[in-house]
């Protein structure tokens, strides 16, 4: 079937194996010293390890490849996780992680009076937003994954007030943000960036297109990127 699927150029991987320890499915190796696709019926195509590569060796290709074979997956990552002991193990979060969160037992509903929306323009979506819309003159910019507004509960208050908010998520969406990015820096007089991401490894994709972007714009900007906690606190 033809279907889209990593691709990585062995010239520009020097190794690092940032992109093995980004991948959920153990769809990636390192093989004389160069990242390789190990089989394809691993690589789910939603590619995790792109914004992790620092050499942007990784790149998304269609051709003729087997379909992705979750049952395959999870009986090779059951038996490497058999041969890798506890603590040699990747400090990092599984791809779907199920977890309920325990909310205090003092906390009280919020109330829907007096609770304002800061959403300062619509769309929102950072793919539908208008590279030259007029609320970008002069806009202090907030770039924000879509679930950090549902994990954090003073998004509006503490992050969007006075901003011009635009979501996404890498992982679902599969476009490269920062070529958008850079088209409303430049177009635009931003007067600040601020991101506000997940913890989870698929949002550094959000954070590494903003970087990638101010830097692609020729423009210095403040930057502050904030990481929200699935359990809604914030680690920086």
């Amino acid at each position: 079937m033809i279907r889209k699927i990593i691709q990585i150029d062995e010239e520009k991987c020097n190794g690092c194996g940032a992109c093995e320890m980004a991948c959920h499915e153990g769809a990636i190796g390192i093989v004389n010293g160069k990242a390789k696709l190990l089989r394809d019926d691993y690589c789910d195509g939603f590619g995790d390890c792109l914004p992790n590569c620092p050499t942007n060796a990784i790149s998304f290709t269609e051709r003729e490849a087997a379909a992705y074979d979750e049952k395959a997956v999870q009986k090779n990552m059951r038996k490497k996780n058999r041969k890798t002991k506890p603590i040699d193990a990747p400090k990092r979060l599984p791809p779907s992680r199920v977890q309920r969160i325990k909310l205090s037992e003092t906390a009280v509903p919020a109330n829907s009076e007096g609770t304002d929306s800061q959403l300062g323009q619509w769309p929102c979506q950072l793919k539908l937003a208008s590279v030259n819309a007029p609320y970008f003159e002069g806009a202090e910019l907030l770039i924000a994954a879509d679930c950090s507004a549902y994990a954090y509960a003073g998004m509006h208050e503490d992050f969007m007030r006075g901003k011009i908010t635009l979501i996404g998520c890498p992982k679902l969406d599969s476009v490269d943000y920062s070529e958008k990015l850079t088209q409303i820096i430049q177009s635009n007089s931003i007067r600040s960036v601020s991101v506000v991401r997940m913890e989870v490894l698929c949002c550094g994709g959000l954070e590494s297109a903003v970087r990638k972007a101010m830097q692609a714009s020729g423009k210095t900007l403040p930057l502050q990127v904030t990481t929200v906690s699935i359990s809604g606190k914030l680690l920086k």
